[in-house]
């Protein structure tokens, strides 16, 4: 997952950076400046996704794909 991906799942989720923060104990700056293109720690990555994952309704695939499915 990269940090457009995240920002694609976080967005399809409707969930703001604390939110995303919450479930993760990531700091909100760290999102957004993996969100915005900066370098994050491998398990920092790890659980993000773990997060998107954990909701049953985010698939990533490749590079750039991102899908949420609806509620």
């Amino acid at each position: 997952m990269n940090g457009m991906q995240c920002r694609m799942a976080r967005a399809g989720l409707n969930w703001s950076g604390k939110d995303l923060s919450d479930r993760t104990g990531v700091r909100p700056a760290t999102i957004s400046a993996f969100e915005k293109g900066g370098a994050a720690l491998t398990t920092t990555v790890e659980k993000l996704r773990e997060a998107f994952l954990a909701t049953g309704r985010v698939r990533f695939e490749g590079e750039t794909g991102v899908f949420v499915t609806p509620a």
